[in-house]
């Protein structure tokens, strides 16, 4: 398999994958490339790299040609008509006094569709919307809900960690994510700490999640009762990365035990 690049369309969008052939390329390039849609105009923000057959299609559509300057300046005068779209559309849903929060809008880059992204809590009757929006803009219109995830990819932002959120920087497809990760990773379950922008569980919480997983193998779980050299306990806390389990005995002593070593460590007085 031949050298691979991806390319992304919008900001935060999905990064897709295309066969550069013969051509060199690389990041911060824009070309020209067929997709769904019609002919799109993306940004090089991958590669090339050599593909895998295990991840890619054998067969991955090629790059067309490098965009002129021409083409990019189309591709801006787009944004900024996207910006017009937008204010339009909020005050156009504002006269209906519809229950819908607009997110983004997206122009196809030969002008033949525009799309309307947003996020509604049900089934939003947005018929006369649409109307207004035909009559204005004079092309096809088409309104995208999406989920509140798709919406802080789109929108972006920093998480509590203070870096910019992963949706929007670098993962490529969302994965689910349950509460039993940050149990396993002996997190505080409290929803403000686990929570990302969108208000869903954070992304990131599947990260770690296999290595803690394979860390606790052979380690005895909380609660457990365990026979210790000085006496039968039962297992308080975890220290997963160190090996070490925190035991309180059941003469109100509390030790700390290596699970790979047989000598216990008594846990120190604050």
């Amino acid at each position: 398999m031949g050298k691979v690049v991806g390319i992304r369309f919008r900001n935060g969008g999905k990064v897709y994958h295309f066969d550069p052939a013969d051509m060199e390329v690389k990041k911060g390039d824009f070309v020209i490339v067929h997709t769904e849609q019609g002919v799109g105009l993306g940004e090089v923000v991958e590669g090339p790299f050599p593909g895998n057959e295990k991840v890619h299609p054998k067969e991955l559509k090629k790059i067309q040609r490098l965009a002129t300057a021409d083409e990019i300046h189309t591709y801006s005068e787009n944004l900024r008509s996207e910006e017009e779209a937008g204010k339009y559309c909020l005050e156009r849903i504002q006269v209906h006094q519809l229950p819908m929060n607009l997110v983004d809008v997206e122009y196809l880059f030969d002008r033949s569709k525009i799309i309307f992204y947003f996020t509604a809590d049900g089934r939003v009757d947005f018929r006369e919307l649409v109307k207004d929006l035909v009559r204005r803009f004079r092309t096809r219109v088409e309104l995208r809900q999406i989920g509140v995830r798709n919406q802080a990819k789109m929108v972006g932002g920093l998480g509590i960690c203070g870096r910019p959120l992963c949706c929007a920087t670098f993962l490529k497809n969302f994965h689910p994510v349950s509460i039993k990760m940050a149990k396993e990773q002996n997190l505080s379950l409290n929803p403000s700490k686990i929570s990302g922008a969108c208000g869903r569980l954070m992304c990131c919480l599947q990260y770690e999640y296999d290595t803690y997983c394979a860390l606790k193998k052979g380690m005895p779980k909380m609660g457990k009762k365990i026979e210790t050299p000085e006496g039968r306990g039962k297992v308080i806390r975890q220290n997963l990365i160190d090996r070490r389990v925190t035991v309180l005995l059941e003469s109100g002593q509390e030790i700390e035990l290596e699970i790979d070593a047989s000598e216990p460590r008594k846990k120190k007085d604050k």
